[in-house]
């Protein structure tokens, strides 16, 4: 499965720090490749080139590599590396928040992202906090709202799930309609997400036994509403 999906490489001066941020990655996203690179060889604080170039060779399974670093040395590192590759155009360097950005870039992979999508989803984790205030965006949105009404759908939720639309939960929602031709909204009070973001969605801090309000327009719009309805109904398989 992971071959048919982009991967990531996490590029950082400390090791343990590569390691963790890639385990959290992979844990939204099981069937992605992620591969740590960093820390020296004799466990120092730095990056290594040769360690880069393996890891983002090794990761690279035919759908393209994303790479992801902490600092401005590891970008550089990651840079020699991509660039010498046989094919330099595999591997894409991504300036974003490595934490942020390696979450965002998982999930997008693990719902099919090609290689650009996946590049672009850890570039917006930059700002994550995409939640909208429903109530100061209400003037002048009846006629949207009519229209909404004609070529959508919309359900209400409520959480049961222990941990409600926290990371992995979240996760698992953005990834059940990453394919879906429809624009998928989740609102709790007055504030809105994009269900597509992960970050988006953990910032409506919605917890167990909030309801929250799904909509979705687009020619796929009553696929999303059954889809986040099941996953609900699964309590997100926790």
């Amino acid at each position: 499965m992971s071959g048919e999906r982009v991967a990531l490489v996490v590029v950082s001066h400390s090791g343990g720090l590569a390691d963790g941020v890639a385990e959290v990655a992979a844990q939204m996203a099981p069937d992605v490749t992620v591969r740590p690179a960093g820390g020296l060889s004799d466990g120092g604080i730095g990056t290594d080139f040769e360690a880069v170039l393996a890891a983002v060779t090794e990761a690279d399974t035919g759908s393209g590599v994303v790479v992801l670093y902490d600092l401005g040395s590891a970008q550089m590192t990651a840079e020699m590396a991509v660039e010498s590759l046989p094919e330099p155009e595999a591997a894409v360097v991504v300036d974003a928040p490595l934490v942020e950005g390696a979450i965002a870039a998982a999930v997008s992979a693990q719902g099919g992202g090609d290689r650009a999508a996946v590049a672009d989803a850890a570039r917006a984790a930059a700002g994550r906090s995409e939640v909208t205030d429903t109530a100061e965006s209400a003037d002048g949105a009846d006629s949207e709202d009519a229209a909404a009404a004609e070529s959508g759908a919309k359900a209400e939720i409520t959480l049961a799930n222990e941990v409600g639309l926290h990371a992995r939960p979240a996760a698992l929602l953005a990834r059940c309609v990453a394919d879906v031709d429809a624009d998928v909204r989740i609102t709790l009070g007055d504030t809105e997400a994009d269900a597509r973001s992960v970050f988006s969605l953990m910032s409506l801090t919605a917890r167990k036994g909030d309801t929250v309000v799904v909509t979705a327009t687009g020619t796929q719009a009553e696929d999303a509403i059954a889809r986040i309805t099941a996953l609900a109904e699964r309590n997100f398989d926790e």
